[in-house]
């Protein structure tokens, strides 16, 4: 079985050279963009977060599988590449791109839950994982990648992803399942009662 997706978005094709052309290398792949679009699809008027926007071709994903009544908020620290984000995305009036860093955001965000959140960067991942996951409502469902050993990893990249893999599963309040599969994945639902 070839599980690579055989025809991609527009938006994700615009996101992709917007990325190549910026030497932008972290993007999520099309397996898990692909993953990503079909969870979106799963929460038609859904709220969805993603943290760490990159250029935008997770986003772009997401946003292939949402109905047109649901919201993506995506945060991007990185002032030069959320800027990017934006001019991928920036006609589409369902996503929000917050320039600011992932832990300001969570410090400072008082608005409703979410349907769906993806962390794709340390903040809600490896460190706050607790205060994003109090912005998961019940059925929602939180998305990871990257946890199979990458080029690009920092030093202390193994430590942190160890840990994440030991402490995953057996998170409050969640269903969790691993993927080895991709760049290495997780999926959990939370809970009907916590």
């Amino acid at each position: 079985m070839n599980d690579e997706p055989s025809v991609l978005p527009p938006l994700v094709v615009q996101a992709q050279k917007a990325a190549a052309d910026a030497g932008f290398v972290m993007s999520c792949t099309n397996r898990t963009g692909a993953l990503l679009r079909t969870l979106a699809a799963s929460k038609p008027n859904g709220r969805v977060l993603e943290l760490g926007t990159g250029v935008g071709v997770g986003s772009a994903w997401l946003l292939s599988g949402m109905t047109t009544n649901s919201q993506l908020i995506t945060v991007e620290a990185d002032r030069p590449i959320a800027a990017l984000a934006r001019g991928v995305l920036g006609d589409d009036a369902r996503i929000v791109v917050h320039t600011t860093d992932a832990d300001s955001w969570l410090d400072d965000y008082t608005g409703s839950g979410f349907d769906l959140v993806f962390a794709d960067c340390r903040p809600g991942k490896f460190r706050r994982r607790d205060d994003l996951l109090k912005l998961l409502l019940p059925g929602g469902l939180f998305i990871g990648d990257d946890l199979l050993p990458q080029p690009m990893w920092s030093a202390g990249q193994p430590t942190r992803v160890g840990q994440f893999l030991a402490e995953i599963p057996t998170q409050d309040g969640m269903h969790v399942t691993l993927l080895n599969w991709d760049s290495g994945l997780v999926i959990g639902a939370r809970t009907w009662q916590r």
